[in-house]
């Protein structure tokens, strides 16, 4: 044991705290937390390991720990360390779902959006919905039955809405608040499912309006009816006490956990999921803290069921719900279920191609190749103009070989030769780079260009400007525009021969071009917009805001109708702005 290590483990408390491992570079390469410090990390050098933690213990040379009031405390902290350092050995769970929720103003006129949090207490909450497609569709059929206020800014004239009788035109008429309250209870009760009396007042009218030979409106009628069996079917409540809860169950193989869930809102399945990570250590320790982890970004729901007892007792001091284990009944039915999905995930997992399995053996691999040390965070960099207009420059950065969405950054062209790539190139590493050192954030361990040694050039000389040091190399490509290694600004050339190295380089490369295409598109559309709106009379900049985010596209905006214009605009800047884009 290295002496480092041994003095470390002399000064470890049985207290609840978070722990950092550090390597010869003191660099951070693993975060954990523990309810006992002492019991925790000195079991990684006290006792024989295996695989990835063999390894984290062989690399750590010193540790650090933070004491803590509880494990909850620890767990927060935890979470927050992990996100602002990455460490190599750290398995995140990624996940970018915000399930959606519908939510109705709860004062003035009844008003309907979607929300992706239950934030603001000025609204009633309903869902949350297991995709925004099904939110929207309850929206627009809520829209059709209920004459609400559809439009977020009030015009002075009535709109299309009042006159299709799906809007009691608060624009123009002083609604009284008994009616606005009936309307929101009216639409409260439909959320809860008590939708029957509303389907026989539709089918009463189709039938009318069938029988009059008026077949548009009965086909309209058909539509509201269909919509509405639609979504009772979708909300079949399949768990009868409408609980929030998650049911969770695991499967292991081959140095691989599959954690699955099911999640259920008011007893109605909302989504399954199901997660593959390496395996780090005790199986029923990590697939605690994944479900804890899980629930960093999301609410708690009232239960939590879990396949383990081991798992049960080591979240249940973490977690505000109510934790169970359950050994027969309905719940547990549920858990073979999950446990089933979980099994058939990780079969599916080895059976089909793993392309993505072990990043940081890849990293370390180009590292070598390289000779730098290996490269845990690449940030990559391009510029994006056409013919000199709307220049942009965008950086993308991957930790651990996955794409860290939190680091990305655009950049507006601020030098005015817009055409020239390499002072765009020096301006925004420089800018980028400037400012991470004066806030003292992680530098990246490699930077990769694209446009051969020009660029490098530009890099280098922008860093060198910064006073920072961070290797900087470009992607070569052959007599096929194909990528096919890297080069130094010494003009030294490192093939790629790995595939896997070589796809993972070019899912960078792709990306940070995806990236900064979509940021330059969104700017020129903006540029192109922009040009139109000037010189309307009532068009200021808080209307063309409203104007940009209704419609991000310019033929949007061209094939938008005076009365869809109007529901945002005053009547009379909607007709100058559609006579201006019709001209």
């Amino acid at each position: 044991m290295k002496e480092s290590i041994k003095n470390c483990i002399d000064n470890l408390k049985h207290l609840p705290g978070v722990y950092l491992m550090h390597n010869a570079d003191n660099q951070i390469i693993y975060i954990g937390k523990a309810k006992d410090l002492y019991k925790r990390v000195s079991q990684y050098f006290l006792r024989p390991q295996a695989g990835k933690v063999a390894k984290m213990a062989m690399e750590a040379e010193y540790f650090k720990t933070i004491i803590c009031n509880n494990e909850k405390e620890a767990f927060v902290l935890e979470m927050n360390l992990i996100q602002t350092h990455y460490p190599k050995y750290n398995i995140l769970l990624k996940d970018d779902s915000h399930y959606p929720y519908i939510a109705l103003k709860k004062k003035g006129d009844p008003f309907l959006a979607i929300k992706r949090n239950k934030k603001e207490s000025s609204y009633d909450y309903f869902g949350p919905y297991p995709r925004s497609t099904f939110a929207f569709e309850v929206i627009d059929l809520l829209n059709k039955i209920f004459p609400i206020r559809k439009c977020k800014n009030l015009g002075h004239e009535t709109c299309l809405y009042f006159h299709l009788h799906q809007c009691l035109a608060p624009c123009v008429n002083k609604i009284d608040e008994e009616t606005n309250s009936k309307l929101r209870e009216d639409i409260k009760s439909f959320m809860r499912g008590d939708n029957s009396s509303i389907r026989r007042e539709y089918v009463e009218k189709m039938n009318k309006a069938s029988q009059e030979l008026d077949f548009e409106s009965a086909m309209q009628y058909k539509g509201i009816i269909e919509a509405i069996d639609h979504i009772n079917a979708k909300q079949n409540v399949e768990i009868s006490d409408k609980k929030d809860r998650d049911i969770f169950a695991f499967s292991s193989k081959e140095g691989y956990i599959c954690l699955a869930m099911l999640l259920y809102r008011k007893g109605i399945l909302l989504d399954k999921k199901a997660y593959i990570v390496e395996s780090f250590g005790d199986i029923e320790e990590q697939v605690s803290d994944l479900i804890t982890q899980f629930y960093s970004h999301i609410d708690i729901p009232n239960e939590i069921v879990v396949s383990s007892e081991i798992v049960k007792k080591n979240i249940e001091d973490v977690l505000d719900s109510n934790i169970l284990c359950p050994s027969k009944g309905r719940l547990h039915d549920l858990i073979i279920s999950a446990k089933e999905n979980a099994d058939n995930e990780i079969n599916q997992y080895f059976i089909s191609s793993r392309i993505d399995e072990d990043k940081l053996s890849l990293l370390e691999e180009l590292g070598k190749i390289l000779n730098i040390k290996t490269p845990l965070q690449i940030d990559l960099f391009d510029n994006s103009h056409i013919q000199g207009s709307s220049p942009v420059g965008a950086m993308v950065s991957f930790v651990n070989g996955e794409p860290a969405k939190k680091l990305y950054r655009k950049f507006k062209i601020e030098h005015e030769e817009a055409r020239d790539d390499i002072k765009s190139m020096k301006e925004i590493i420089f800018r980028h780079y400037s400012r991470s050192k004066d806030e003292n954030k992680k530098l990246p361990d490699l930077i990769l260009v694209d446009g051969g040694l020009i660029q490098i050039e530009a890099a280098v000389d922008a860093l060198k400007g910064v006073e920072v040091n961070i290797p900087v190399f470009g992607l070569v490509k052959n007599n096929k525009h194909q990528t096919s290694g890297l080069m130094n600004i010494n003009k030294e050339e490192y093939p790629i021969e790995n595939k896997k190295l070589f796809f993972l380089l070019t899912r960078m490369q792709d990306e940070v071009h995806r990236f900064a295409i979509s940021f330059h598109r969104e700017k020129r559309g903006k540029a192109m917009t922009a040009s139109i709106l000037d010189d309307i009379p009532g068009l200021g900049d808080k209307r063309k805001e409203m104007i940009y985010k209704a419609y991000p596209d310019i033929t949007l905006l061209r094939n938008a109708s005076i009365e869809e214009l109007s529901q945002i605009l005053p009547r009379d800047v909607a007709i100058d702005l559609h006579n201006k884009l019709n001209k």
